[in-house]
């Protein structure tokens, strides 16, 4: 049996790590190797790493903090930012992460999904979907490049092509909930359990270990992400890169049964 996964999301920008919120105002909260080494110490289930400027800069990865993050981290690591080709996804992937995450270039060819798939095996592909929601009754949208540009792409519509395709695993991030710390957005979460079958992990607006248990209740199986939880501490938001001890995540794991 599966069982669910706690998630630290990591945000590179400018080299450094940082933490927005609703996407903007990036807050510097360390050194990226630094956060790896504390979370290898803390038996991090998953880490994900999503360089925020190689798509908004038109770059492609940056390969040498890939390579360094992946001699340091001793557990599955996943990379996103700026990989629009199967020979990008296939050097990441030798470089020695487990999972590449797409966002904008899939979004854009949708077809580049099952091609990186063919090259790297579909248990690697990672689609990250930025999502918002038009007007107070309107549809979900997806966005790109940093939730700066719409692309009238409807969330609900776009999963149907995904299911159609086939992915290894869908990330699901709320750019209305990002570093509110105030809980996950179900509503928005639930448009997808409803709508694809393959493995989903959930990220944007996690305050507190109860808001990961809620997850985990709800849906048993799921990756529980989140960014700001991990590098705060209090509500003060004093930079403190924590993870839930053994026994607090067996308590969590239990959850889904």
């Amino acid at each position: 049996m599966l069982r669910s996964r706690i998630i630290p999301c990591l945000l590179v920008h400018k080299k450094g790590l940082v933490k927005t919120t609703e996407f903007k105002d990036p807050k510097y909260v360390g050194d990226p190797i630094n956060a790896v080494k504390i979370f290898n110490e803390k038996e991090a289930d998953e880490l994900m790493v999503l360089d925020i400027d190689a798509s908004v800069e038109r770059r492609g990865p940056d390969f040498d903090l890939i390579r360094n993050l992946a001699v340091e981290c001793r557990m599955p690591f996943c990379y996103g930012g700026g990989i629009t080709s199967i020979v990008e996804a296939k050097k990441i992937i030798g470089l020695g992460a487990e999972k590449i995450a797409i966002s904008s270039a899939a979004i854009k060819n949708p077809v580049l999904i099952k091609e990186i798939a063919k090259a790297v095996g579909t248990q690697s592909v990672v689609v990250v979907l930025d999502v918002k929601k038009r007007g107070l009754i309107g549809d979900y949208e997806l966005f790109i490049h940093n939730g700066k540009e719409r692309t009238g792409i409807k969330f609900k519509d776009f999963l149907k092509t995904l299911n159609e395709i086939g992915v290894g695993e869908l990330v699901i991030n709320s750019i209305e909930d990002d570093g509110k710390m105030t809980g996950y957005n179900f509503k928005l979460f639930d448009i997808a359990r409803e709508t694809v079958d393959f493995p989903m992990t959930i990220l944007g607006g996690v305050g507190s270990l109860e808001d990961i248990q809620a997850a985990i209740k709800k849906y048993k199986t799921i990756g529980a992400a989140a960014g700001s939880l991990f590098v705060f501490k209090g509500k003060y938001k004093a930079v403190l890169i924590n993870y839930p001890n053994r026994q607090e995540r067996n308590n969590l794991y239990q959850l889904q049964k």
